[in-house]
């Protein structure tokens, strides 16, 4: 695993497109979604998620996430839980990772393409206008516009179609087993973000070490 800061001597010849995953990468998310989760489970005079139930909604679709936390029964009822529970009002507590403007500035001077590729549905639009990112990627993959959301490579597949171009001139950045197996999958080489215990070409320990790395190599 070559690791970032220092980012050894590793080359980015041929490199044509980086393409994020969002929650965990872009943004930390993690108190949001699992307050987004908690809402709805006690609308259905349910508990709080345990540790487990956690992890899976962080790293999973929203419908996958709610076929994991609730009982059968409560599936049907989804429409009248959406009406209770609005999740664009929570997504101002939504902390931008630092660095990720001034990554991207040097991305789009380098003339490399930018996607993301996220379980998330509805919300990804919206979210990246709030921060003023919405136009720096091309495509903005999400859940809902596959039938088999991540670990499955479907949506890999399509950026790269879009792109036109091959898996390994390609990188895929995420923070979850969910993101390695996608990558994997797809044949994309893996950036781990934040995250040493995953199965990486190359650990990230923050934007800057990125952008200087890049900004140093292309």
């Amino acid at each position: 695993m070559i690791i970032c800061n220092p980012l050894s001597s590793m080359s980015l010849k041929g490199l044509e497109g980086i393409i994020f995953d969002c929650d965990g990468v872009l943004f930390d998310s993690r108190d949001v979604n699992i307050h987004f989760y908690n809402r709805i489970r006690e609308y259905f005079g349910l508990g709080p998620l345990s540790n487990n139930e956690e992890e899976f909604v962080h790293m999973h679709s929203v419908m996958d996430s709610l076929r994991y936390i609730l009982p059968p029964e409560c599936l049907d009822r989804l429409d009248e839980v959406r009406r209770h529970v609005n999740y664009n009002e929570l997504l101002p507590y939504m902390r931008m990772e630092e660095g990720v403007p001034e990554l991207l500035d040097l991305l789009r001077s380098k003339g490399l393409r930018i996607a993301i590729n996220t379980n998330r549905t509805t919300t990804m639009n919206l979210l990246l206008q709030m921060h003023g990112l919405a136009d720096f990627f091309w495509p903005v993959m999400t859940a809902a516009q596959v039938s088999r959301p991540k670990p499955h490579p479907e949506s890999m597949h399509r950026i790269l179609e879009l792109w036109s171009v091959y898996p390994g001139s390609v990188a895929f950045i995420g923070d979850s087993v969910v993101d390695q197996s996608t990558a994997g999958s797809s044949g994309v080489p893996f950036w781990a973000y934040k995250n040493q215990y995953l199965d990486a070409d190359m650990l990230i320990p923050d934007f800057w070490a990125l952008r200087e790395f890049i900004a140093g190599r292309l």
